[in-house]
């Protein structure tokens, strides 16, 4: 499958097959056309000495300097030279792919006056594999994403560097390893790759993209709890649920009542209700994929537009502000707030399972108590990883500092929530992997029948790994298990991820 750089159709399931490379990029003709059009247009207005910021002015508190029409290409490389000052750990090749990827689709919008062939070279990087080494901190979400766009300007420049075999290599040497020029930023071509939002906005969109995933496998490890603490169907009831018609509560207890239809366990409860962990998985599982769905129309619909300054639109160049990573950066802090309160439920469902006061099973899910300690620590992981996440959803988006000389005296801060909010993903996977590995292992002292999605999740994951009957290091069995939420998600009773 191609991905169409067009400005107009990327959506947040298109940017991860391409981040995970399964997927190539390509410019369809009428968007090259359009490009190069707007490019030549731009250029002869600057011809006639039109003065346009970062063209042939300097940059943030520095716009009042002119800089002659003879140095403007020096001048955009300086400001990648410059400007190419992050710090910290190296961003993931996904987290790269992400951001070249919408970084070519939002100059595609067509605002931007860039030469297609600043495209080109973006695409190709991303169908060879080639990942710029783009230090991941250091970015205050205005103006723009600079310091790590300007990482991977270095990069295409031929003064950056890939990271090959896990190795920091000169750029100029891998370009010409597979016969590839260095580019030759011209006027505004450096200013417009690195002024935009498309490092918050690539994480963000392949960190959603994974939490829909979770989303999915999350309804099924919540099920398999139900059944392994034999908790009643009846709050699940479609009538009960739909009379608060909240769209994510609706979809996610009406999955739930279908999928634990045939369920003889939860069938013959005798509970009039259950702890709140249980009963209200579709308040607030629904919720969570509400603030979802929510942050999704806002990053497709970032990703789709031209975040640079200055704007032009072939005939009126104007200085304007949609550098500012505001939108995407409130959207980054809401992520992690819901997910980080659907992870928080979740921990205490592995909680309840391993406190035999609560579960009536045995204690830390072992018939050998004493001698064994069963899952006793998985529950500590799943509380660290919780409280993490608890710290991590602390938003950056209101901690705007000044920069520039106080030209730039408000921004964003979202690429600090985006790199939270990757962290927060990760946890979350490792919580869940956790409480399906608990209740598989609950649902070996059940008398009952489970539904036939638990049988189907425990079947897969006891493919996997064995029942605890004596102690063994549980790293391993949470590694399996993470590695499996694919699989999980793919017998969800719920579905998200259309390209």
């Amino acid at each position: 499958m191609d991905v169409e750089i067009d400005g107009r159709t990327l959506n947040i399931f298109k940017v991860r097959v391409v981040a995970e490379n399964r997927a190539k990029v390509r410019i369809p003709g009428h968007t090259r056309d359009s490009l190069g059009a707007s490019r030549h247009r731009f250029m002869n207005l600057i011809s006639l000495g039109l003065r346009v910021y970062g063209v042939n002015t300097g940059f943030g508190s520095l716009l009042n300097d002119t800089v002659s029409a003879s140095d403007a290409s020096e001048l955009q490389a300086n400001l990648l030279r410059s400007h190419s000052s992050g710090v910290g750990n190296p961003l993931s090749p996904e987290h790269v792919r992400s951001i070249m990827l919408v970084r070519a689709n939002s100059l595609a919008v067509g605002y931007s006056a860039v030469d297609p062939a600043l495209l080109d070279l973006t695409c190709e990087m991303i169908n060879r594999g080639l990942t710029p080494y783009v230090p991941s901190l250091g970015s205050v979400g205005a103006s723009g994403d600079l310091a790590p766009l300007a990482h991977i300007g270095l990069a295409m420049m031929g003064e950056g560097e890939f990271i090959l075999d896990g190795k920091r290599v000169r750029s100029s040497e891998v370009l010409r390893s597979v016969g590839l020029e260095p580019y030759r930023f011209g006027a505004k071509e450096a200013v417009a790759f690195i002024n935009g939002t498309s490092c918050i906005t690539g994480i963000l969109a392949y960190e959603l993209s994974r939490a829909y995933e979770l989303m999915q496998a999350a309804v099924v490890s919540s099920i398999m709890s139900l059944d392994a603490l034999g908790a009643t169907r009846k709050a699940f009831t479609p009538w009960a649920v739909a009379s608060r018609p909240h769209p994510g509560q609706v979809m996610i207890g009406e999955a739930i009542y279908s999928a634990t239809e045939d369920s003889e366990i939860m069938n013959s409860s005798q509970r009039v209700q259950d702890a709140y962990t249980l009963r209200c998985i579709p308040q607030v599982y629904g919720a969570t994929l509400d603030a979802m769905d929510y942050v999704r129309s806002v990053v497709e619909r970032e990703m789709n537009s031209a975040t640079d300054n200055p704007l032009f639109n072939g005939s009126e160049v104007i200085s304007s502000g949609n550098f500012h990573g505001q939108p995407v950066a409130l959207a980054c802090d809401f992520l992690s707030i819901a997910l980080t309160s659907m992870g928080s439920m979740v921990e205490r469902r592995v909680s309840r399972m391993v406190d035999s006061n609560l579960s009536g099973l045995p204690p830390f899910l072992v018939e050998k108590h004493g001698l064994n300690s069963g899952y006793m620590i998985p529950q500590y992981v799943a509380a660290a990883l919780t409280n993490m996440n608890m710290v991590l959803s602390h938003p950056s988006s209101t901690g705007s500092i000044p920069t520039s000389a106080n030209q730039e005296d408000h921004v964003s801060m979202g690429m600090n929530g985006a790199i939270k909010l990757s962290q927060i993903v990760d946890n979350l996977g490792n919580i869940l992997a956790i409480e399906l590995l608990l209740a598989a292992q609950a649902l070996e002292f059940s008398r009952g029948k489970p539904s036939s999605l638990t049988d189907k999740a425990y079947r897969l994951i006891r493919n996997e790994i064995p029942p605890l009957d004596s102690d063994r290091p549980p790293y391993l069995d949470i590694e399996k298990l993470r590695s499996l939420l694919p699989s999980i998600a793919e017998i969800s009773p719920v579905k998200f991820g259309q390209t």
